[in-house]
């Protein structure tokens, strides 16, 4: 049975899909995981679509 999925799965599966841990030493993964989320920060159109998901559009309903 696959978890319940939220924004912040959503954010940490795009996180993994684009900060490769196998091709990054230590401190390099620290350094791109840093890089990935300052990019996403400036990037609200993606950030809004974690929450967007149909699974997860439960947290911005009224």
């Amino acid at each position: 049975m696959q978890p319940e999925l939220n924004p912040d799965e959503l954010l940490n599966a795009d996180l993994k899909h684009h900060v490769h841990a196998a091709r990054a030493a230590s401190a390099d993964l620290a350094r791109e995981t840093r890089r990935f989320l300052h990019r996403r920060q400036r990037q609200s159109r993606i950030v809004c679509g974690y929450f967007r998901a149909r699974h997860v559009r439960y947290t911005i309903e009224e």
